[in-house]
């Protein structure tokens, strides 16, 4: 099931936020990051906030039908309008999640996205990019959200093995996710990445490696590698309980994580962050950049996540109590916090230092710059960045980023 929200302060019924929230905001990017919670079945590993129908079936009633949430979604996006005032800002990314967004209608993605743009404008360059099961779209499909305005599709491919995708409990079919690739393509979608995760129970390198050379041959622009983790209170996590599956170690994980950089490398893509490589600067995923480099964000939908200026505020979690809110003229927001200053420094190393700039030597406190120090003898930061005041990750480095990252924020 969905993992719990966080604890905080209760969000205003307006949804007003604190005027430090925009303080400056015209010197950061601003996002979107819309939420689709619906998915025709759940797979094994997946803790996200998503549903079936099964799961929302007299839990929900009309307010939460998969029919009418794009208007609902749309509801929220007006919201944000008043909340953010006359805050000039185009919006420079938009990202459409979930669940699997391309259960509703083309149509209605592509009227998402309208609300966006009728009420804050986009960047002429913005970067509008849609999550994708291959099983839920088709040529047409992909040609009607081209025709809308998205310009990147990122599809789930996860692995080229069947019995991986078993284990997953993802439904697609081996080769569908490469020829979605070819779709999107036609379309005219000029960025397309495919999501990969390594490390399943009864995978071997050999699966990883044909599912790296699959991806690769599709002819993606971007390539996104996770190691699986195993959530508690998910079905993979209580069939590992129980024996059925075993459970992979960490040194298999570290494995298959120098496997994709050796094979990805070798096929042209750079890595820009610890998970993600793409083939140039402009294929990078800007509107994940937004999140790394602690920009602004409004998350539409239910248990969506949003930051401006320090504040983050989260919403309701289902679909049917995000609804219900909106319908009576109230924020969906469920809680709220405002970071304080060593916070936001935490939050700057934790997240920059996993891109390839890494960061600046300056957030270090005197016992974080002494273990930096001890991290680039051993072999963990680039020495010539260091020299230049940047922390960045050598590749042994990036297999214990969370590990450097615990000693540089002391």
């Amino acid at each position: 099931m969905p993992s719990a929200l966080p604890d905080g302060e209760p969000m205003p019924e307006d949804g007003a936020l604190p005027a430090s929230a925009l303080a400056g905001a015209a010197s950061r990017p601003l996002g979107f990051y819309l939420h689709v919670p619906y998915c025709a079945t759940r797979c094994g590993y997946c803790d996200f906030n998503t549903y079936t129908a099964t799961e929302l079936r007299g839990s929900g009633g009309v307010l939460a039908s998969r029919d009418n949430y794009a208007d609902t979604l749309t509801d929220e996006v007006r919201l944000a309008r008043k909340v953010l005032g006359d805050d000039p800002r185009p919006v420079r990314t938009v990202f459409v999640g979930g669940g699997t967004p391309t259960l509703l209608a083309a149509g209605d993605l592509v009227r998402m996205l309208a609300a966006v743009r009728d009420e804050f404008g986009l960047a002429d360059d913005a970067e509008i990019t849609t999550e994708a099961n291959p099983e839920s779209v088709d040529e047409a499909y992909l040609a009607e959200l081209r025709e809308g305005g998205f310009n990147r599709v990122s599809f789930g491919m996860q692995s080229a093995k069947q019995h991986v995708l078993k284990v997953l409990d993802r439904t697609h079919t081996p080769g569908r996710p490469e020829a979605c690739v070819a779709e999107a393509r036609a379309a005219g979608f000029d960025h397309v990445n495919l999501d990969l995760i390594y490390g399943t129970p009864g995978e071997t390198d050999d699966d990883w490696r044909a599912t790296l050379d699959a991806a690769i041959g599709a002819g993606p622009d971007h390539v996104s590698a996770y190691a699986l983790i195993v959530e508690e209170g998910t079905q993979l996590a209580r069939r590992i309980r129980r024996g059925e599956v075993p459970m992979t170690d960490d040194d298999v994980h570290a494995d298959r994580y120098l496997i994709a950089d050796e094979v990805l490398g070798r096929a042209g893509f750079s890595w820009y962050e610890v998970s993600n490589w793409a083939t140039s600067e402009a294929g990078r995923c800007l509107h994940n950049e937004l999140y790394w480099r602690g920009a602004d964000w409004w998350g539409a939908g239910p248990g969506a996540h949003s930051h401006a200026g320090g504040v983050r505020w989260w919403n309701v979690k289902h679909p049917g109590a995000y609804a219900a809110a909106l319908a009576g003229g109230r924020s969906p927001g469920a809680g709220r916090e405002v970071l304080s200053e060593e916070d936001r420094r935490v939050e700057r190393i934790l997240l920059e230092l996993r891109l390839v700039e890494g960061c600046p030597l300056t957030l270090l406190k005197e016992a974080g710059l002494a273990a930096s120090r001890k991290a680039r003898d051993e072999g963990l930061l680039e020495a010539v960045p260091y020299a230049a005041g940047r922390a960045v990750l050598t590749l042994r480095g990036r297999l214990l980023a969370d590990a450097v990252v615990r000693d540089l924020v002391d």
